[in-house]
């Protein structure tokens, strides 16, 4: 296997390097003979994604290449920024649906971010492949793994929210899925502390999941995530990408100044389609939280575990107007909300 990759200090001007640890212990130095690189899979605007291999586990290696000239000094300090900010709230997010963090090294010009490699690929690839198989009629997720794969999402974003963290690029290609077909949510490179986020820059963002108060430059906080997952959520219903005949500038003027949404399909169970229209609400505070969307989808997940499907359900939930779901929401209560503060801490 070992000869399938190599040796990442071949990317250094030396074989050492410094290595942030999980507890962010500065002067801690690692070995780089034991990070092997081996095939490219992604790919971003400033990064590359590498499948790796450190200390004989199987990991995923974010490179960030700066370039080291003046005309890009803006760039490469607004990347490093990043990687600080994204090593950062990695190094302390510990939980079963948010991708677990390895290490991170800096050297001049060139940033990692090491963490676990999710071998089932992204849910954006996932998804794909749903759409695009040829030799068959396109296939629909089942509700029931629907759900399941949707509560993996939630929990990993409750959980973020609990920890004080906004994603801020919640959509398909940053949820990764493991061997035992779990989700997790990966990519923090322009996550904050919600106490101290500010406005997107310029290019940063993807506006086909942008909630319409950052497309519109207005003050925002973390329900532009749970924006996103309505987004998500109508996605894996539906089986294709939102606004897909339509530029991303273009859908991102509808949804600003036309309040457009994605059209849902007729057979979505009406259950699905309050809890999507509530997600994507025009109003930020008319979107639940996510522990509250937990709550919905567990309540979902139980009804089918009965009845075998949403169609029958009879409850506030599911009425054909999005106000009953909001109605129930807010009577949950808070002293759940006031429990999902408490971190959620992995058992693995």
């Amino acid at each position: 296997m070992k000869r399938d990759y190599y040796c990442w200090s071949k990317l250094f001007n030396h074989g050492g390097g410094k290595v942030l640890s999980v507890e962010m212990v500065d002067d801690y130095m690692v070995d780089l003979s034991k990070l092997f690189l081996g095939h490219r899979f992604a790919h971003g605007a400033n990064s590359q994604l590498y499948h790796g291999s450190y200390k004989d586990e199987p990991v995923a290696v974010k490179i960030i290449q700066v370039s080291g000239d003046n005309e890009n000094k803006k760039l490469a300090i607004r990347l490093e920024n990043q990687f600080a900010s994204e090593v950062n709230l990695l190094s302390r997010l510990h939980h079963q649906n948010v991708i677990k963090f390895e290490a991170a090294c800096r050297q001049p010009q060139v940033f990692c971010i090491i963490t676990e490699y999710l071998s089932k690929g992204s849910l954006r690839a996932y998804l794909n492949k749903l759409e695009d198989d040829t030799r068959k009629e396109k296939e629909y997720l089942p509700i029931s793994k629907l759900i399941k794969m949707a509560l993996d999402v939630a929990r990993g974003m409750e959980y973020i929210h609990s920890q004080g963290v906004v994603h801020r690029d919640l959509k398909p290609e940053n949820i990764l899925i493991n061997e035992d077909f779990q989700l997790k949510i990966a990519d923090f490179g322009i996550s904050c502390e919600e106490a101290y986020c500010e406005f997107l820059a310029d290019g940063l963002g993807t506006y086909r999941w942008m909630a319409p108060e950052v497309i519109k430059w207005k003050s925002y906080g973390r329900k532009v995530d749970v924006y996103a997952f309505g987004l998500i959520l109508w996605e894996m219903v539906a089986g294709t990408i939102p606004y897909k005949d339509m530029t991303p500038v273009q859908a991102a003027f509808a949804v600003a100044h036309k309040n457009l949404r994605p059209s849902i399909p007729a057979n979505c169970p009406p259950a699905m389609r309050a809890l999507i229209e509530q997600c994507w609400s025009s109003h930020p505070e008319k979107r639940p939280e996510f522990w509250q969307v937990v709550k919905v989808l567990e309540e979902f997940e139980a009804f089918i575990a009965r009845e075998g499907n949403l169609n029958l359900l009879q409850h506030s939930t599911c009425l054909d107007h999005k106000k009953g779901l909001r109605h129930w929401i807010q009577k949950l209560g808070c002293h759940h909300h006031q429990q999902s503060k408490s971190p959620i801490v992995s058992t693995n």
